[in-house]
């Protein structure tokens, strides 16, 4: 699966980890930034991930700052996301199941290394239930469905 993950300064040391631990596991991996320690802005970060998830480039997406909710935000401001911010696997499952996610996001500062891994295979291994979820969805990126 072609994954992109982008982060800020607060998530550089998850991002990097998650980001060995998915390539270990097979997949193509697209690591957006940043790369250094410098003090960046979260949503210029979270805009890159959801354009290249948007457009096709990726598959599916990984944001990462602090708490997990500045950088989910900056995601689902492209129409074409819908970023789950998830703690834990049960979350990272049922936003794959349920909304159809193509993104999580999570917090550096909240959530510890195994259970982030934890909720990258939930995500990456749950599929989309459709049915009754379907129009829920559709509505998700055009509200006037």
């Amino acid at each position: 699966m072609r994954i992109a993950i982008a982060s800020d300064h607060a998530a550089l040391a998850l991002k990097a980890e998650l980001r060995e631990y998915l390539i270990e596991a097979g997949h193509e991996v697209a690591d957006l930034g940043p790369h250094d320690g410098d003090s960046v802005d979260y949503p210029d970060y979270g805009y890159k991930l959801a354009s290249v998830v948007a457009d096709g480039t990726a598959e599916r997406g990984i944001a990462l700052c602090g708490s997990g909710v500045g950088i989910s935000i900056s995601v689902n401001r492209n129409p074409a996301l819908r970023c789950a911010l998830v703690s834990e696997p049960l979350s990272a499952a049922l936003c794959r199941e349920h909304n159809d996610a193509n993104c999580i996001a999570m917090g550096a500062r909240l959530t510890g290394s195994d259970m982030a891994k934890a909720c990258v295979d939930a995500f990456l291994n749950t599929e989309f239930a459709g049915g009754r979820h379907q129009r829920r969805v559709d509505k998700l990126s055009n509200p006037e469905v």
